[in-house]
């Protein structure tokens, strides 16, 4: 059963002091009544699957909700990013939303109807999520070079957050620590496959996206920028005029070209792919939960390659 966004904008509007926030607030969170994001339904996912009924986890899933909101806060700010947040609230503003919107993420997660011993784990959960993130955001800014260090920081920055989101779950759910590590690792490599995703969607934005203005190691740019293949020399060229639209429309076609979209597909789906393997081992109560996610989490895809002419892998 997914739970919908209204039902987590109430619990966030009955945390005390974000009123302060109110049209920020209104503004940042797709709170319709129906509609229902993915992100925030991994708590419910790892509950489900365990045989918990989803509603214990539904203040987890506020908090969650509260902390992705705080990291992209947080992460455009980093990324100078023009569509951001702190453009119209200013610098100051937007980081004391930030640090309010974590704050409330604590406050929510206590409130979770399970025993005090199961709240004290979730708090440590979303805590330690937060520490990773942000040390992770530390070494992002720091443009290191080449694909070994773009795995680094993407298991130290993006992959937390869907760690901690199904770990969340399972302990809510009443996971023994073996199963609670488990769906942590799960969460882990179903991260890795949304920031690939992510990557290959902000490569082909228009305009330039700031991953080809600051250097940013988006996978499907590392490829073009250091893969053998023979447009290579002019993507180099052009990435550094990728202000220039009609410069980076010419990039983005040598990017399908060269095979950088086809190698970043082939990554996510070695991703899904053991993912699948690993949910065969694990005693799951009720399979289905996650394999809607991996449904889900697939359709973009799909609508990217769609878009750009590249052929649908089986």
């Amino acid at each position: 059963m997914s739970i919908p966004n209204q039902v987590l904008r109430e619990q966030i509007d009955a945390v005390p002091g974000l009123q302060v926030w109110r049209q920020e607030i209104d503004r940042l969170f797709p709170f319709e009544e129906d509609v229902t994001r993915l992100d925030w339904q991994l708590p419910a996912i790892g509950c489900q699957s365990l045989g918990t009924d989803s509603e214990v986890a539904i203040p987890a899933m506020a908090a969650l909700a509260c902390t992705q909101i705080s990291i992209i806060l947080v992460d455009d700010m980093l990324d100078e990013e023009p569509e951001g947040e702190h453009q119209r609230m200013g610098v100051g503003r937007a980081a004391n939303l930030a640090l309010a919107l974590q704050s409330a993420a604590m406050v929510l997660v206590d409130q979770c109807p399970v025993s005090p011993a199961q709240r004290s784990a979730a708090s440590r959960c979303l805590a330690q999520m937060c520490l990773d993130t942000a040390a992770g955001q530390e070494l992002d800014v720091s443009n290191l070079e080449g694909e070994e260090n773009y795995w680094r920081v993407v298991r130290a920055k993006s992959t937390p957050f869907y760690g901690a989101g199904l770990q969340l779950g399972a302990i809510l759910g009443g996971g023994d620590p073996e199963t609670v590590q488990q769906f942590y690792e799960l969460g882990v490599i179903f991260g890795e496959a949304i920031q690939i995703y992510d990557d290959l969607e902000d490569a082909f934005k228009s305009p330039a996206n700031p991953d080809w203005l600051q250097g940013r190691n988006n996978l499907a740019l590392l490829y073009g920028l250091t893969a053998e293949y023979p447009e290579r020399k002019r993507f180099v060229e052009l990435r550094l005029r990728a202000r220039d639209p009609v410069a980076l429309d010419e990039a983005q076609q040598i990017l399908v070209r060269s095979g950088a979209v086809s190698y970043c597909v082939y990554q996510v789906v070695q991703r899904h792919q053991q993912i699948r393997t690993r949910m065969e081992e694990l005693s799951l109560v009720d399979s289905q939960p996650f394999s809607e996610l991996l449904a889900n989490q697939i359709e973009p895809v799909r609508g990217l390659l769609t878009r750009l002419g590249v052929e649908v892998p089986l």
